[in-house]
């Protein structure tokens, strides 16, 4: 693009605009690529190469090219503004297989000829020597082509003047007083090339055929129909090749513009012009919007819920809750939970203590989606897409629709991923549990120690032996107290432990549904907000674009 740049710079001069309007065309033609209709992005992409390519080569040399139908004198008016007899002449049929190039000055303009395809058989060269006595020397820099006829009943012919015509600077259709009015040149060309109406010029040959007094109604008649084209204020010139009358002036009109070097800038114009406005019919002119964190957070939630992290994240609340209530319970009473299933390892969640310890089949412990959850998922895809889409036209519409769902296959596998892999927290026990757990066991270790002791003294008295002293504590038996308190203590203790441990099974509840959401939130960029964002970054681009091809 730097050469391009360069070349439009050297081309305009300063302020020019022409090179930012291109790259914003081939902006706009990069982003509308596979999303708008291809016939018209691919003629917008053949303009930026034809621009491009122009731009890159001499820009002190004007293309004009001579168009006609048969027997229009085409040829020979060539020959008269060369002054060589260069083009074949015919009367029946088109003799003008190949376009013939003259080119004025000392600079053949050899690599603008090779772009142009024209053979070099087919170049003349009109240099300094030739010109000596004839006033031609203010066409310095002409490239001047004879085009086939564009009648011609060779199909090879027909293409020739196309590809001709759109790389050309200044066309100018020579028509005859008998075929003007032929649709074929109107419909197919004329009215088509209305956007490129400055650098057109439209000459009535033959001139010398028609009587004096019914020169002035052709003319005006020829003026009505270019009217009828679009072309009202398009130059028209009447010229007989074969006497020489308006050929000078038609000689002088051409040098006026090959002189002022603006028909390529104004041709290129044209057709950036031409491509953006095709592009923009298109593309609509709404600007799109961004992609919000609202519409990121409503499809995270549908997904988590999809992927089942309520229930995960309900299941290390309550496997917390049971592990920390088996380390702070009454050791008496607390095996009674290990017969209770720990939810996580119900899952396949925690086959050791770590979210990542877990087997391959894990998502078949877990339920999967149902009609409900998949439906949410859907509809706030579906939403998200139209909401960022309000105001597009259609074809982008579907576009963002379609890349929101290009990578659904791989959701539920990727989910599952994300959700059996989440390191979830609930490794290890809090430090304050096993505190408890070891009062509880210094607890339990006095009560045993007071029953034992009670029922010594109990066989002592039952068979009637001497009982030893008994220590007491503010009028109570030490050992009563030491069964009696280490079982109330060790209850009340439990009773009190289920309270932090409601308060810590919350919290790492609160943690690992953070670490869900977020590897949840990971997927979900990747395989959903990231192909929209793609979408989005196209449709800006190629929006900007046109706005700048345009401007």
């Amino acid at each position: 693009m730097s050469g391009l740049v360069a070349g439009a710079r050297k081309l305009l001069g300063r302020g020019a605009s022409l090179d930012t309007r291109l790259v914003g065309l081939e902006q706009a033609v990069a982003g509308a690529r596979g999303r708008l209709d291809d016939v018209v992005v691919d003629r917008a992409a053949l303009v930026v190469d034809r621009a491009g390519a122009r731009l890159r080569l001499s820009a002190e040399h004007t293309v004009v090219a001579l168009a006609g139908a048969t027997g229009s004198g085409k040829s020979s008016t060539f020959n008269a503004l060369a002054g060589l007899d260069l083009a074949a002449v015919g009367v029946r049929r088109p003799t003008t297989s190949y376009a013939t190039a003259c080119v004025w000055g000392e600079d053949p303009a050899a690599e603008l000829l090779e772009w142009l395809e024209i053979p070099p058989r087919h170049r003349v060269v009109r240099d300094s020597t030739l010109d000596r006595g004839h006033q031609h020397t203010g066409l310095d820099g002409l490239v001047l082509l004879d085009l086939p006829d564009h009648d011609s009943t060779e199909v090879a012919h027909h293409l020739e003047v196309e590809r001709l015509v759109g790389l050309t600077d200044l066309m100018v259709w020579v028509l005859d007083p008998q075929k003007y009015a032929d649709l074929a040149v109107h419909q197919r060309f004329l009215a088509p090339l209305a956007s490129h109406r400055e650098v057109m010029l439209v000459v009535l040959n033959h001139i010398d055929e028609v009587t004096p007094d019914g020169r002035e109604q052709m003319l005006a008649d020829v003026r009505r129909l270019l009217a009828d084209d679009g072309l009202g204020d398009v130059p028209l010139l009447a010229t007989s090749a074969r006497t020489g009358e308006g050929i000078d002036e038609l000689r002088r009109v051409i040098g006026k513009r090959v002189a002022d070097k603006a028909a390529t800038r104004t041709r290129l114009a044209g057709d950036i012009a031409d491509a953006a406005a095709a592009l923009s019919v298109q593309n609509g002119d709404s600007q799109p919007r961004e992609l919000t964190a609202k519409d990121r957070r409503e499809l995270v939630d549908a997904l988590a819920d999809s992927a089942g992290v309520p229930i995960v994240v309900d299941a290390v609340q309550r496997a917390t809750t049971l592990r920390a209530r088996r380390a702070t319970g009454w050791p008496l009473t607390a095996w009674i939970s290990r017969l209770r299933p720990d939810p996580l390892r119900r899952l396949h969640l925690d086959r050791g203590t770590s979210g990542r310890d877990v087997i391959a089949a894990a998502r078949s412990s877990m339920p999967a989606a149902d009609y409900v959850q998949k439906a949410r998922v859907e509809t706030s895809v579906r939403s998200m897409c139209d909401e960022v889409s309000k105001g597009l036209a259609q074809p982008w519409v579907r576009s963002i629709r379609t890349a929101s769902t290009s990578r659904f296959e791989d959701l539920e596998d990727r989910l599952d991923r994300a959700v059996t892999t989440t390191e979830l927290g609930v490794s290890g026990t809090p430090g304050w549990c096993r505190a408890v757990r070891g009062v509880q066991w210094i607890l339990l270790g006095a009560a045993l120690l007071g029953a034992v002791w009670l029922g010594v003294l109990a066989g002592m008295s039952y068979l009637q032996m001497p009982q030893p002293g008994t220590p007491d504590y503010a009028g109570f038996p030490v050992p009563t107290l030491l069964l009696v308190g280490g079982v109330v203590a060790g209850v009340v203790l439990a009773l009190l432990s289920r309270v932090l441990i409601a308060v810590g099974a919350r919290s790492r509840a609160r943690r690992a549904d953070k670490a869900l959401r977020e590897a949840v939130s990971v997927v979900c960029e990747e395989l959903v907000v990231e192909p929209v964002a793609a979408e989005l970054a196209a449709c800006r681009a190629t929006w900007e674009g046109l706005r700048t091809a345009r401007s």
